[in-house]
């Protein structure tokens, strides 16, 4: 680093290392607030109750300084966004104050739905810096409300942007703020939400210029380059220890949406020295139903994979994934190109994620964790309401499932999945007072992890009661390649998802706006995450609580796991047990 004299510094002089963990630290102090701001003022419930959102402070070129906890596969791209705009319209474009707006699939590689808001930071008139949001809108004016299972060509999704100015000099552009509230069916509260990201902006820009107000430029920039540094040589250094190989794993994707399927999905991840490549050839061509992705946030994917086993503990950086190539065919689910549907794009992740995991299960050791329930499991109900003041109403969220064991902890229940992070379904009281739908039941389904040593987690019911007629669309997968156990363990029950009432019974894990009467019950199941190790190794006293807490039933307790309880007491009869097991006795575990 060159000073005012014209001599060269080093970073660790001007930014020693306490210096260096003060503003590491105070980049993800940044990042929360930032993420704070988005949630606390947004309109829409899919924002500010499950938190569909992520932030992040980036700097002059576009590399992470800071992320705010929220939906993983957002946080490995966000700084895409900022380096296509600038390779599209170079540096100078941008000037104090602007903000851009963008969600084209096949350049953020998400639907659109997923609108990524980013603004310049400047101080003392040199681009320092960029904020950036990224939020699900709740409509986005495609052929559905709210959202569509049915598209076949991005067209029909919504309407698309690629980088574009809406704000100048912190002036809102008025044709644009025009357009974007007339393109959605709830404009209004897409002004809100659209507003709370540049509130998130401007909350990211007052925090980094106080930085920089405090330390000064050089010293800043001095310990930026020393957290580079440092999160490069470590990850390098973890994947150094791992043994060098060529690990692959593959599983099937039920179905595009459109009857056409099962999807292949393969990985192999190959380790040579401190480099890791994964490469998706195997995996299927682009489909006609909207599960394709973009190949930006497949990268995204990927890197969650990665960061899952690879110093789980640090937070991401400019430095970070320097070790880590990825690599997808060119004719590929996994990168989309227009016109391309992409709806569901995130459908194939989360296999993604556990396969990769599952690849690297020889040279990860202890670290390996059976596959969870995988995807988002996604219900959108919407109707007319007369005695609303604004009658088209609509509710989305994801499902929480089950996910998978490992060495040392059964899995979770009733968690989100990997990819979705810090996102959360909608709690009932919020569902209720909000929209014409009473939530019946809301509880772990028993028997949906698999049997093992440890236990998988389970996945949840959660039941709707429509109080009006109403439009349904549900998207639920992962039935074909259920979450597998690992080690021996078994496998979870994939979802189920049922509709009772007055025009019959009807079943069916992906469908697009299916008209239900007032009083109709659906019921949604979601699958639960693999076992890991024997299920007859499990202690006894261990099953029988799984009993007692509804996470096993009597019948599972003795088929799968060789326990047999009393059905009424739930008391171990261990003469029977023992016969079951084959005369083995208690495990230590179950001395102890």
């Amino acid at each position: 680093m060159t000073t005012a004299r014209g001599t060269t510094t080093s970073p660790d002089v001007l930014a020693d290392p306490v210096t260096t963990e003060v503003i590491r630290n105070f980049m993800s102090s940044c990042a929360e607030d930032m993420n704070a701001a988005l949630f606390r003022s947004a309109y829409t419930p899919v924002i500010y109750e499950g938190r569909d959102c992520a932030v992040a402070l980036l700097d002059a070129d576009g590399e992470p300084l800071g992320m705010s906890t929220g939906v993983p596969i957002f946080l490995g791209n966000l700084e895409v966004c900022v380096k296509l705009t600038m390779e599209r319209y170079g540096r100078e474009w941008f000037g104090p104050g602007d903000v851009v707006a963008m969600n084209d699939p096949y350049l953020q590689g998400t639907h659109l739905h997923d609108v990524t808001i980013f603004g310049p930071i400047f101080y003392r008139d040199r681009l320092v810096g960029f904020a950036a949001t990224r939020a699900h809108w709740q409509d986005v004016g495609g052929r559905d409300p709210g959202t569509t299972m049915g598209s076949i060509e991005v067209f029909q999704e919504g309407f698309r942007m690629g980088p574009t100015r809406v704000v100048k000099g912190y002036e809102p552009l008025p044709d644009w703020m025009d357009f974007l509230r007339r393109a959605s069916r709830f404009g209004y509260e897409l002004m809100g939400d659209f507003n709370a990201q540049v509130a998130a902006i401007r909350t990211g820009e007052a925090r980094l210029l106080r930085m920089l107000d405090r330390v000064g430029l050089e010293v800043f920039e001095a310990a930026k380059a020393n957290i580079f540094r440092q999160a490069e040589e470590l990850d390098r250094a973890a994947v150094r220890e791992l043994p060098d190989g060529r690990y692959h794993a593959e599983g099937f994707l039920d179905d595009d949406g459109q009857g056409s399927g099962p999807v292949p999905v393969a990985v192999t991840v190959t380790i040579d020295g401190d480099r890791m490549v994964v490469d998706l050839e195997g995996s299927s061509p682009a489909v006609r139903g909207p599960v394709n992705c973009g190949f930006s946030q497949t990268v995204s994917a990927v890197r969650l994979g990665y960061r899952a086993l690879i110093n789980t503990h640090l937070p991401v950086t400019g430095g970070t994934f320097a070790s880590l190539e990825v690599r997808v065919p060119d004719d590929c689910v996994f990168n989309a190109k227009e016109p391309a549907a992409c709806e569901w794009y995130f459908t194939g992740l989360g296999l993604l994620c556990d396969l990769m995991v599952t690849a690297l299960a020889p040279a990860v050791g202890d670290q390996v964790v059976a596959a969870h329930y995988g995807d988002s499991m996604v219900i959108n109900i919407n109707g007319i309401d007369p005695a609303r003041r604004r009658p088209l109403w609509v509710v989305i969220e994801p499902t929480a499932g089950g996910w998978g064991a490992h060495p040392g902890c059964d899995g979770e229940s009733g968690l989100i999945n990997l990819t979705n992070g810090s996102f959360k379904n909608l709690p009932v009281e919020v569902y209720e007072s909000k929209f014409p739908v009473r939530i019946e039941q809301f509880s772990i389904r028993t028997d949906s992890g698999g049997a093992g040593r440890q236990r998988g987690g389970c996945g949840v019911v959660r039941a709707y009661r429509l109080l009006q007629d109403a439009n349904v669309s549900v998207w639920f997968e992962r039935s074909v390649t259920t979450a597998w156990g690992l080690a021996g363990g078994g496998a979870a029950r994939g979802p189920v998802v049922v509709a009772e009432g007055p025009a019959g019974t009807w079943s069916a894990l992906k469908a697009n706006s299916v008209e239900f009467p007032a009083g109709t019950l659906v019921t949604t199941e979601t699958g639960g995450g693999g076992g890991y190790g024997p299920a007859r190794e499990r202690p006894t006293a261990e099953v029988r609580r799984d009993v007692v807490q509804g996470y096993v039933s009597v019948d599972a307790a003795r088929q799968d796991y060789g326990v047999v309880l009393d059905p009424v007491s739930l008391e171990v009869d261990e003469v029977a047990t023992m016969e079951e097991r084959g005369g083995r006795g208690p495990t230590v575990a179950e001395e102890d």
